[in-house]
C-alpha cells in the first residue's frame, strides 16, 4: 500500500474515535444534568422548611418530632394528621397530613421523617411517606457492647 493512502486512513480514524468521544461524553452530561435536575428532593427540619418560600417546596424531605397536640388518626382509612415540631425549636410546627399505613412506633415525641410537598394554600404538608425512628431495644453493658435488656452472657 502507498504510505499516503495508510496516512489518510490512520487520520480518518482519528477522527472517528473523536467523534465518538465527544458523542458519549455528551450523553452521558445530558443524562447526569437531567437526573439530578428532575429528581432533587430538599431535605430540611421544619424551621428551614418555614423560612422557604412555599414554591421551592413542592417536592421535600422534612424531619422533626411529632408533637403532643392534635394527633388524629382517621377510623374510616389508613392515615394521620398531626403537627411536625422542629427539634431545636419546639415553636415551630407544620400540619402534617399523611394518607397510608401508619408505623406501629409513630406516636408523640417520637422523631420522623416525611417524603412530600407542602401544600401552601392549606399551609400544610402532604406527606406520601413516613417513617420514623425505632427506639433502640439494646442497652450498653459494662464494656459498652450493645446487649438486649436482661442478657447477661
Amino acid at each position: 500500500m502507498k504510505p499516503e493512502i495508510l496516512m489518510s486512513t490512520a487520520k480518518n480514524q482519528k477522527w472517528v474515535y473523536l467523534a465518538a468521544v465527544l458523542l458519549v461524553g455528551a450523553g452521558v452530561g445530558y443524562l447526569l444534568f437531567s437526573g439530578l435536575s428532575q429528581n432533587s428532593v430538599y431535605f430540611l427540619n421544619v424551621s428551614e422548611a418555614l423560612a422557604m418560600p412555599a414554591e421551592k417546596l413542592t417536592q421535600a424531605r422534612l424531619f422533626g418530632m411529632v408533637s403532643e397536640k392534635n394527633i388524629e388518626h382517621d377510623p374510616s382509612s389508613l392515615g394521620v394528621a398531626f403537627f411536625v415540631q422542629d427539634k431545636d425549636d419546639p415553636s415551630k410546627v407544620i400540619h402534617v397530613r399523611y394518607r397510608g399505613a401508619v408505623p406501629d412506633t409513630f406516636k408523640a415525641g417520637v422523631e420522623v421523617i416525611l417524603e412530600g410537598s407542602f401544600k401552601a394554600e392549606a399551609k400544610e404538608f402532604e406527606a406520601t411517606t413516613l417513617l420514623t425512628k425505632c427506639p433502640s431495644k439494646y442497652e450498653k453493658n459494662e464494656k459498652g457492647q450493645m446487649r438486649p435488656p436482661g442478657f447477661t452472657g
